[in-house]
């Protein structure tokens, strides 16, 4: 545990120091030119957002780009969600660039703003190619808002997101060549340079190289699809050594089938059996989009994975007991991560579905708890018979305040059992949840 804090600390420090460096690059190249008047104000002003928001969005960046030891510190779920609250910031700044930087130019030459802003875009070096960024960034944060992506696949979501990427890289040139902080001071164009290549270097090895390697030594495909309930589908995959991995029940991938329809995208999917030497096992249910289509992967298919990624692992127990809840098929990382406690950790399952055909993988469950002598709650029926608050579950498990609560689930469940987690007095580093839904918070 210390050392993950002290993974997070230096993750920290390094941010913030990278922060001050930013913002001083804007100080120590302003003159007094530079607030003038109300225009030049504006455009002083301008630059330091651009500044800053391009530094957020390269951390935010750096926050999702898969890298081990940043993953295991913070947690996967944990980074998700500083990106995403991120996010905002980096756009907002950059759009308040955009706009004030187009006022602050067009009142300096007396001409309309719309005027300014289409010479801007023609006259200026690489400004057309960071205009184009600038709209391939708004559409990824437009498409981030919960109602948007409530309306889209998860398929159209990422490809949207893809452009992130070449807006950051589009808007380089343009940064550098007509930047006032930076023409004229090799010495922050050098700190901009590495500041860039730094975060280029990361993606590439951790999202693209590592992957790929590993991937091809591990020579992993599919070998069988089973159908483990209504619309519920394991998908068995065989390798070599795939235990050099290192995975851990709990833990998913980021899954790409080397066959048309899926290929091209990286899905994350849990693991829904603890690894093995030679197996890895996902267990997938039938949303109507990418998911789908996996009953129709065929046995030899070549695999590429992306991980092992996710805290929810059982290490992080501190606990001599765990209460592990899943709802619907947020089962499957639970029944992963059981096989993964020591046998003096005393454990209760909980879970929750609709109705009795959405109880999957049941007979394995079973057959851990007798093995390993755990026990399972089946909850069955509506949210209304099963309110999930802390006197419902203090009723089923009694120990539950003493213990390690493990939840996967749909987001209503998960928000229900933290809400009841925090009323018995559960410490935040007691409770870990994993993110279910790709349409949830």
């Amino acid at each position: 545990m210390f050392k993950k804090k002290l993974g997070a600390d230096w993750a920290s420090l390094v941010t913030g120091l990278g922060l001050g460096l930013t913002v001083a690059l804007q100080i120590e190249t302003t003159t007094r030119e530079d607030w003038a008047s109300v225009y030049a104000i504006l455009t002083s002003i301008s630059r330091s957002f651009a500044l800053i928001g391009t530094y957020l969005a390269l951390v935010g960046l750096v926050l999702v780009a898969r890298v081990p030891w940043i993953e295991s510190s913070v947690g996967h779920d944990r980074l998700v969600t500083w990106h995403r609250k991120l996010g905002p910031y980096s756009l907002f700044l950059i759009g308040f660039h955009v706009l004030f930087v187009a006022i602050g130019y067009a009142g300096l030459e007396q001409i309309p703003t719309i005027i300014e802003i289409w010479r801007m875009v023609t006259r200026f070096p690489w400004m057309l190619p960071a205009f184009v960024g600038f709209i391939f960034m708004m559409a990824a944060g437009i498409t981030s808002y919960k109602k948007a992506r409530a309306r889209m696949s998860y398929e159209t979501w990422w490809t949207v997101h893809l452009y992130t990427y070449l807006a950051i890289a589009l808007s380089f040139m343009h940064q550098v060549l007509t930047g006032p902080m930076f023409i004229g001071h090799p010495l922050n164009r050098f700190f901009w340079n590495v500041l860039y290549l730094a975060v280029a270097a990361t993606l590439i090895t951790w999202r693209f190289a590592i992957p790929v390697i590993r991937s091809l030594r591990l020579g992993l495909k599919v070998e069988q699809v089973i159908k483990e309930g209504p619309g519920v589908f394991s998908i068995i995959m065989k390798g070599r050594n795939v235990d050099s991995l290192g995975a851990q029940g709990g833990q998913f991938f980021g899954w790409r089938f080397l066959t048309k329809g899926h290929w091209f995208i990286s899905h994350p999917y849990s693991l829904s059996a603890a690894p093995t030497k030679k197996y890895l096992r996902v267990t997938v249910k039938d949303l109507g989009d990418h998911s789908g289509s996996v009953t129709f992967i065929k046995p030899e298919t070549r695999v590429f994975l992306e991980g092992p990624y996710g805290a929810f692992t059982a290490g992080r127990a501190s606990k001599g007991h765990v209460t592990l809840i899943g709802g619907g098929v947020g089962i499957t990382p639970i029944r992963a991560i059981m096989e993964e406690f020591p046998p003096n950790v005393e454990v209760d399952v909980i879970f929750r579905a609709s109705k009795k055909e959405d109880l999957v993988l049941k007979e394995e469950l079973d057959y851990l708890a007798e093995e390993r002598g755990a026990r399972v709650h089946y909850l069955i029926g509506p949210r209304s018979e099963h309110p999930m608050d802390a006197k419902y579950i203090m009723r089923i498990v009694p120990t539950f305040r003493d213990s390690d609560v493990y939840i996967c689930g749909p987001t209503p469940l998960v928000d229900a059992v933290r809400e009841a987690a925090r009323n018995v007095g559960i410490p935040k580093n007691r409770f870990h949840d994993e993110a279910f839904a790709f349409h949830g918070e």
